[in-house]
C-alpha cells in the first residue's frame, strides 16, 4: 500500500467531518455568512504567509534540483496566486493589503502554523511534507466535492472564485506532486519513521478542522 493511502485512511473520519463542516457547506450552498468569510479570508492570509515558508524550507531540504524547483514553484504560486485570491476578496470588502498583513492570528491559527514550522525546521523533508500536506490535499478534495455536489457553486458571485481556484487542475497537480513525492520518499522506511510522519499528518488534519471551526465561530483570544 502506498503511504499516502495509509495516511488518507488514518484521517478518514476527521476529513469526513471537515467536509461536512457548516463553513464548508455554506461555501457550496452560497449561504455562508459574509462575516464568517471575512474572518476566514483575513486569518487564512496570515496563515499563508507562514505556510509559504514551508515551501521555502522544502527547497532547502530538497535532495534534487528538480524537487527544489517545484518547491520554489509552490512558493511562488502561494505568494502570487493563492494570496492574490485573498487580496482580491479584501478589495471587495474594502480591506487594504496593509490591514490584511497586520491581521493578528487567532490562537488556533498561531498554534497550527507554529507546529508546522517547528516540524519543517527541525525535521526531515518527509516530515515537512507530512505536516503541510493535509491543507493542500483537503482543500483540493473539498473544492471538488463542492463543485460536484452544488453544480452552480463555482458561479456564485462571492464564493465561486474560491471553489474554482482550489478545484482547478493547476492546484490539483501540485497537491498530487506532493503526494507522489511523499510516497517516493517513504519507500522502504522503517515503521518507527512512518509512525512519526503519520502523527504529523494526523495532527495537522485535526488543525484543519479546528481552523474551519475557528473562523466560523470567531474564536479569538478570550482576553
Amino acid at each position: 500500500m502506498k503511504f499516502s493511502l495509509r495516511l488518507h485512511e488514518k484521517v478518514k473520519e476527521i476529513w469526513e467531518k471537515t467536509h461536512q463542516h457548516p463553513f464548508v457547506i455554506g461555501l457550496g450552498k452560497g449561504d455562508l455568512p459574509v462575516e464568517s468569510f471575512i474572518r476566514y479570508m483575513k486569518q487564512d492570509y496570515v496563515f499563508l504567509i507562514d505556510y509559504s515558508k514551508l515551501f521555502a524550507l522544502g527547497s532547502v531540504k530538497a535532495r534534487e534540483l528538480d524537487t527544489m524547483a517545484v518547491f520554489a514553484k509552490l512558493l511562488h504560486e502561494t505568494l502570487h496566486g493563492e494570496m492574490e485570491l485573498h487580496r482580491g476578496y479584501a478589495t471587495k470588502f474594502g480591506i487594504t493589503r496593509q490591514q490584511l498583513e497586520e491581521t493578528k492570528p487567532y490562537p488556533i491559527n498561531l498554534a497550527y502554523t507554529r507546529y508546522m514550522l517547528n516540524v519543517a525546521q527541525n525535521g526531515t523533508l518527509e516530515e515537512l511534507i507530512s505536516a503541510l500536506l493535509p491543507c493542500m490535499w483537503s482543500y483540493w478534495e473539498i473544492s471538488k466535492m463542492l463543485a460536484n455536489k452544488y453544480p452552480t457553486a463555482s458561479e456564485h458571485p462571492l464564493y465561486g472564485d474560491w471553489i474554482k481556484t482550489y478545484s482547478s487542475n493547476e492546484f490539483g497537480s501540485l497537491a498530487i506532486w506532493l503526494i507522489e513525492l511523499l510516497n517516493h520518499l517513504t519507500e522502504g522506511k522503517p515503521e518507527r519513521e512512518l509512525a512519526i510522519l503519520e502523527e504529523h499528518f494526523l495532527t495537522t488534519s485535526r488543525f484543519e478542522y479546528m481552523f474551519w471551526d475557528m473562523v466560523y465561530e470567531g474564536e479569538d483570544w478570550p482576553v
